[in-house]
């Protein structure tokens, strides 16, 4: 399906990958510009990159978005057919094959991050450049003589402890509530946060998915296969990696450490960034990600 909004050309299709899931997937903008694929975090929809964001990308990208796994309108099916995390960075690749893309430029926000870091890994013929925020350094990496592991905070206490009700049945007014308060705590403490901005994302996002059930299958996911943060030393694809300064899952030196590790990697700090993507961090987050790929073919 083919539509125009804000005068940006959009499509959505569905892509079969393995083990009989199908992917919700929307491009915009100018097939004739290079790709930028959006990779968004765990149990997230794509519809998690803001609208907003996706129109500035587009003025010079074809952008594409997709609902992984068990999130938004691709199948949901985790208890009768579960799968390693991995199997999601295998997904994007297949989403590249499906709309005949050869290279693209990749940016992952959380998971989406830990997934960009695995196609530098294996799949860095696709790849024109990588951004990554709001992610770590995948596990088995070489020691850093200056970041230490203990030198790594773990996730703010406030959200272990919502992060401890995922799962739980609760009425859509209930679930809202609950939602709208993770994002104020993902969002950090320095950039306004706007509850009701946050709560017209949930609303979207639940009229995209059909449901308000948001089943954890990205947190009941295997996770082996993840230790290979050494081989991120042999990375030449150029990287970007955006320093949160604010995120309460990744905080400070994650970034850096993170971009010590990629020999082909900037840090850029964008202050006041958290872990969510509110409308006055869009315009130089868009900046950011654009500059960074505009030096590449």
């Amino acid at each position: 399906m083919t539509r125009v909004t804000s005068g940006l050309r959009r499509s959505e299709t569905f892509v079969d990958v393995a083990d009989g899931y199908r992917l919700w997937v929307e491009t915009s903008g100018d097939p004739e510009r290079p790709a930028l694929l959006l990779m968004m975090g765990a149990n997230a929809s794509g519809l998690g990159w803001p609208d907003e964001l996706v129109e500035l990308l587009s003025l010079d990208h074809f952008v594409v978005r997709y609902d992984h796994r068990d999130t938004g309108r691709s199948t949901h099916a985790f208890h009768e057919r579960p799968y390693p995390i991995r199997a999601l960075a295998d997904d994007a690749i297949a989403v590249l094959d499906a709309l005949r893309i050869t290279r693209a430029h990749v940016a992952g926000m959380s998971l989406g991050g830990t997934l960009v870091q695995l196609l530098l890994l294996d799949h860095a013929d696709r790849l024109l450049s990588a951004t990554i925020f709001g992610s770590a350094l995948i596990g088995g990496a070489a020691p850093d003589p200056d970041i230490a592991d203990d030198d790594l905070p773990g996730p703010d206490p406030r959200l272990l402890a919502l992060w401890a009700e995922l799962g739980q049945e609760r009425d859509p007014e209930a679930e809202l509530r609950w939602r709208v308060e993770h994002w104020r705590v993902l969002n950090g403490d320095v950039l306004p946060f706007d509850a009701e901005e946050f709560a017209d994302l949930e609303r979207r996002i639940a009229a995209h998915s059909g449901t308000w059930h948001s089943p954890p299958a990205h947190a009941l996911a295997d996770q082996s296969g993840m230790e290979r943060g050494a081989e991120l030393a042999n990375v030449s694809v150029p990287t970007l990696v955006i320093d949160a300064p604010e995120d309460p899952i990744t905080p400070p030196p994650h970034a850096a450490r993170l971009a010590r590790a990629i020999p082909t990697a900037a840090l850029v700090t964008m202050p006041g960034l958290g872990h969510a993507l509110p409308r006055a961090i869009v315009p130089s987050l868009a900046a950011t990600i654009t500059t960074h790929t505009c030096q590449r073919p």
